[in-house]
């Protein structure tokens, strides 16, 4: 008799959506969203905010967060500046006075940029 032998953790896990064992579901795989917008229909606008204590931020606005992968395009934007950052909303936020670098990054990607 094994240790979870009789409790929930025993059963064989089961499909949230028709409730049979998975190794038995037929239930289609869910379908990810992978079609976005293209770069070059957007335009991406940068402004500088000061933040406490008097930190910079460089802030990217006028890109949709449902027609664009943000945390994919954050990555790329924080490796090419060196810097840290973070979506807030429909913003993407890059640590430091980073425009000139950005208008760079966002321009070989295909992105319009303001």
């Amino acid at each position: 008799m094994g240790l979870l032998a009789g409790t929930i953790f025993d059963r064989p896990p089961h499909c949230d959506r028709c409730g049979v064992p998975e190794s038995d579901c037929r239930c289609p795989p869910a379908i990810a969203k992978t079609h976005f917008l293209a770069p070059d229909r957007q335009t991406a606008r940068l402004s500088t905010e000061k933040r406490k204590k008097g930190k910079l931020v460089t802030v990217i606005k006028g890109l949709s967060a449902t027609d664009n992968d943000f945390p994919a395009l954050l990555t790329i934007l924080k490796n090419h500046c060196g810097a840290g950052g973070t979506i807030d909303g429909d913003e993407i936020e890059i640590q430091g006075d980073q425009t000139a670098k950005l208008i760079k990054i966002l321009g070989q990607i295909g992105y319009k940029v303001r």
